[in-house]
């Protein structure tokens, strides 16, 4: 999805009101690479882009549903009062700023906790922007209530780059702790814990 939106972006490579492009967007009138874009044009791009927001949507749903009829949530979600002190310190000794490693707290520490909910809390911004950006005369309401199609844009690219910095921050972690592959691949088992 995140190659076809870059080839859509290269139709028209600016964020803002045409004529009056975001000054806080350093960008303006620079398309992506072409390594990095699926479609080769605007038409082939959005029909890639379309074909998997569905796939992408209904995944979503499906995963939503079962995170929360499973009870999963209570292992997998953020809960300050039990999680902000161990995302804290597990922030502290990534950057080397803390000697001793966070306490373990079970399967996810309170950062893996913290930016896997931080994730599924941008994801419905992602569907609800890119919905807004592509029917935005049938649906005026959620267009207004995200800013106007220019800012639902800028919103809808925003998430993308935030979501391509998770991910390049995941994989540094997993390289710097191979054996966190074997429990992803393998869905290793903790403990049950308590719920908040």
């Amino acid at each position: 999805m995140a190659g076809s939106g870059l080839q859509i972006l290269i139709a028209y490579p600016f964020l803002g009101a045409q004529g009056e492009p975001y000054a806080w967007y350093p960008l303006q009138g620079y398309p992506p690479p072409r390594p990095l874009t699926i479609g080769h044009w605007l038409a082939g791009a959005r029909h890639w882009h379309f074909a998997f927001a569905w796939l992408f949507t209904a995944n979503a749903a499906i995963y939503g549903v079962w995170l929360f009829a499973s009870g999963e949530w209570r292992r997998r979600l953020f809960w300050p009062r039990r999680d902000a002190r161990n995302a804290w310190h597990t922030l502290l000794h990534d950057l080397r700023l803390r000697r001793e490693p966070p306490a373990p707290v079970g399967l996810y520490n309170g950062m893996q906790r913290l930016t896997y909910t931080l994730v599924l809390l941008v994801a419905p911004l992602l569907v609800l922007t890119g919905l807004a950006i592509y029917k935005p005369v049938q649906l005026p309401r959620l267009t207004a209530l995200l800013g106007g199609y220019d800012l639902a844009r800028a919103i809808h690219l925003g998430v993308l780059v935030a979501l391509g910095l998770f991910l390049v921050v995941h994989v540094i972690q997993v390289a710097l702790h191979p054996r966190t592959l074997a429990d992803m691949a393998t869905g290793g088992r903790a403990p049950p814990e308590e719920a908040p």
